[in-house]
């Protein structure tokens, strides 16, 4: 575990590996460690740097909506990457995560080498849409706030949208759980309000300009983020959409070795090509750490 400060802010890394630099952000109620075996998968080729977002895991839970807010997120992640010596890096981001990760891209564009989303979406084009899922991410703030991170986690975890995660085994079930109870009622119920789907700005008209690699990926059983998925590989100039079989909504939980095996070929293409051009990536030989501009 390692705090990392930015203006005043602490945030939570946990890095492993060594390589060419892969930031990592988990979804909604999730925190770093919820990768599971990912970052032990991509280390021997890459540094993994698994975030906990504001609001959540171990990084600060602020009282107060302005650090949550997503414009501000994404500012404190890219000075977050300067803190830790980094320039470009490919973004990896699950749901509410791949919702920031392409909130990066858009807005800051010079720290980002190549995207992987997971079940991500640009936000609600509809004005009506977001206007609704505003209200109701503001009741179950509310709800948290008032009935404790416990009894919103039953609420959660009873979703459709995590009902394939019913056949997991016990010992994974536990874990994704005590991940999710560990949050502070302060920090999800803030998140919800600054950084939720309906108070994002929507991403639709930029995505043309997200001029870098992606890997868009979906469980084949979560067909809405499946759609999403499509349409957002259509939407951007350099994307490749894959589904994993046999996975919903979660899928580096669910199937986590299609998962990684997914991710890692994708960063190695990446990275392959980077290192071919002018201004790539090289490896600092003498002190066998990496000292690359980008991924």
């Amino acid at each position: 575990m390692s705090h990392i400060e930015v203006d005043g802010l602490a945030l939570n890394v946990e890095r492993a590996g060594d390589g060419p630099p892969v930031v990592m952000l988990h979804g909604f109620t999730g925190a770093a460690a919820g990768w599971g075996s990912l970052a032990q998968l991509l280390a021997p080729e890459f540094t993994t740097l698994a975030v906990d977002i504001v609001g959540h895991g171990a990084s600060d839970a602020p009282a107060g909506l302005e650090r949550y807010a997503m414009a501000r997120c994404v500012d404190d992640l890219a000075a977050l990457l300067q803190e830790l010596g980094y320039e470009r890096v490919c973004w990896l981001g699950y749901s509410m995560g791949g919702r920031v990760a392409l909130q990066v891209a858009v807005r800051r564009p010079e720290v980002v080498s190549a995207l992987v989303l997971e079940g991500a979406t640009p936000g609600l084009i509809d004005a009506g849409e977001r206007a609704l899922r505003v209200a109701a991410d503001e009741a179950l703030a509310e709800r948290i706030e008032a009935e404790g991170v416990e009894a919103f986690v039953e609420e959660w975890e009873a979703l459709p949208l995590f009902a394939s995660q019913a056949a997991l085994p016990a010992g994974t079930r536990e874990a994704v759980r005590a991940g999710r109870l560990a949050n502070r009622a302060v920090g999800l119920a803030n998140s919800l309000r600054g950084a939720g789907a309906g108070a994002q700005e929507p991403l639709h008209d930029r995505l043309n300009g997200v001029g870098v690699p992606a890997l868009l990926l979906a469980g084949a059983l979560d067909e809405k983020f499946t759609e999403i998925g499509r349409g957002l590989a259509r939407a951007l100039p350099d994307a490749t959409m894959q589904l994993i079989e046999d996975a919903g909504h979660a899928a580096h939980i669910e199937r986590p070795d299609a998962f990684g095996e997914a991710v890692l070929a994708f960063l190695r293409r990446v990275h392959a090509a980077t290192a071919q051009t002018p201004d790539g990536v090289t490896a600092d030989r003498a002190g066998g750490g990496y000292s690359g501009r980008t991924l």
